[in-house]
């Protein structure tokens, strides 16, 4: 666990009444499209730019998702880098979706191997997440991913991870900290640790000792990802103190007289060897981003 550094820049919200204006603008034209999609973009660059797998494109167009969302756009190219990822939004901008879809495509599946580990403070929530990685691996076979919370027999939790191993493992930290220190559940070869509501987690003392022993028994390289729609800023360094080599972020802004979002990110590139097709990926990626910053949105700008 690295030592904190000095916080000087602010997380800022995106706000999700940016929404607003397109949406009246669709309905004006027809309703003849049906959008399956829980948010609406801002960009006109799709999913594709970010040149995710085959069946993850598959499964988002299954969804009905076109184009990201800006938190989408902000923190996917830097997250598929393996990069850690400290990100702020609004419920309702697709956060979930930004961690779901940058494993899975990082993801090499090893039969009996935990590969990514996602924690959350509530059963409703790591049911919610491990949904949503159920519809995004439709169309990956051989991923397997469970959960595991309070108020359902342990017993059973553990002939899961003995018989069947998942890839993913979704929980709440109590029950996941329970079937660690049973020996049910091994982290020894994790890759990616994600923290889902991160404020709510850290800010219980309880809730956050859990946290951190399991962290401690992960490996020292892995990306880790969090996400909040509140962060604040007493909890902030200790959101940083699970990162490593944590550098100034770009920090994204759009004019206050024409839009009032705002958005930040904390990022580092991990150690970790990743396979070349996969870097050569997630570099074309991030460039396609960093130019649809500029092309498709040009009241913004970079500040790093």
């Amino acid at each position: 666990m690295a030592d904190n550094t000095e916080l000087t820049e602010d997380l800022l919200d995106y706000e999700e009444d940016e929404q607003q204006a397109p949406a009246a603008e669709e309905q004006a034209a027809g309703d003849t499209k049906k959008v399956k999609g829980s948010y609406v973009s801002i960009h006109s660059s799709g999913f594709r730019d970010f040149l995710l797998k085959p069946e993850l494109l598959r499964a988002i167009v299954d969804c009905g998702f076109e184009h990201p969302s800006e938190v989408q756009h902000e923190c996917i190219p830097q997250a598929i880098l393996s990069m850690d990822v400290l990100c702020q939004a609004k419920s309702g901008m697709g956060k979930t979706a930004v961690f779901v879809l940058a494993t899975l495509q990082q993801l090499e599946p090893v039969d009996g191997e935990v590969s990514v580990v996602v924690l959350c403070h509530t059963r409703e929530l790591a049911f919610q997440i491990s949904k949503e990685y159920e519809r995004f691996s439709k169309y990956m076979p051989t991923v397997k991913a469970a959960v595991f919370f309070g108020g359902m027999p342990i017993q059973k939790d553990e002939q899961t991870l003995k018989k069947n191993t998942p890839h993913i493992v979704v929980g709440t930290p109590g029950r996941m900290l329970a079937l660690c220190r049973n020996k049910a559940l091994n982290l020894k070869n994790v890759k990616h640790f994600i923290l889902d509501e991160c404020d709510k987690m850290l800010e219980a003392l309880d809730m956050r000792k859990d946290v951190q022993e399991i962290f401690r028994m992960t490996p020292h390289e892995k990306q880790v990802m969090m996400f909040s729609a509140t962060l604040s800023k007493e909890i902030r360094p200790v959101c940083k103190k699970f990162m490593m080599d944590v550098r100034k972020p770009h920090t994204t802004t759009s004019s206050p007289a024409s839009s009032p979002f705002f958005s930040s990110l904390t990022a580092r590139r991990s150690t970790r060897i990743v396979s070349p097709l996969a870097v050569v990926s997630a570099v074309q990626a991030y460039c396609v981003y960093l130019f649809g910053s500029l092309l498709h949105v040009p009241h913004m700008w970079v500040v790093s």
